[in-house]
């Protein structure tokens, strides 16, 4: 059985993700080094919160440095998805570069208020996402967040909340849900299932 990493970046949405795959009965460690995954199939990059604090922590803990060349599937949720990127406007803060685009404010308009909380729809962009296998067209999933990656080419799944939202993203063995799937329910599990056993 795979065993997936956690990269403990000390925010709010980690014991959330543990419970997620303990109810996946998926082997996980969480992980404060990369040393600490060595013997990891994947890893999944969870957080809630500012940009800038956390890339400090994972530039500490030397998971930024790592990542850069790590080539084993890694999946971001939420602030972790957008850490993939190049460049926040929160925090005014470089990213880890891993996907090409930037991190905006959202600007919800007369959609709702200011952040994006709740659920919304997944408008799939790609046909053939490994993280989407057996997800409809459609289906929802629980958002929390006031920072967004615009659509762009890297972009498999999209909501709207105002803009047209970055929903997933993916380059390569690198991919990211703005949204959390440990608390999107059915949807959500079967996204994580679909990860910690072998979506790359």
């Amino acid at each position: 059985m795979m065993t997936t990493a956690i990269i403990d970046t000390s925010t709010a949405n980690i014991a959330s993700v543990r419970y997620a795959l303990e109810r996946l009965d998926a082997r996980y460690r969480l992980t404060e080094t990369p040393d600490e995954a060595q013997d990891c199939d994947r890893i999944i990059l969870p957080g809630v919160g500012a940009a800038g604090p956390a890339m400090k922590r994972l530039r500490e803990t030397g998971w930024a440095k790592a990542l850069q060349t790590d080539q084993r599937p890694l999946l971001g949720v939420c602030l972790g998805m957008q850490l993939l990127f190049e460049y926040s406007v929160e925090s005014e803060c470089e990213l880890l570069g891993l996907i090409p685009g930037r991190i905006e404010r959202l600007d919800p308009g007369a959609e709702g208020p200011w952040p994006h909380m709740g659920w919304n729809t997944l408008s799939q962009n790609s046909a053939d996402e490994p993280l989407l296998a057996g997800v409809d067209e459609g289906a929802h999933v629980y958002f929390v967040h006031g920072f967004y990656a615009p659509v762009g080419a890297h972009t498999v799944a999209s909501t709207q909340y105002g803009p047209e939202i970055t929903a997933i993203a993916r380059k390569g063995h690198v991919a990211g849900c703005q949204f959390h799937p440990e608390r999107s329910a059915k949807t959500g599990a079967q996204i994580l299932t679909n990860f910690i056993k072998g979506a790359a």
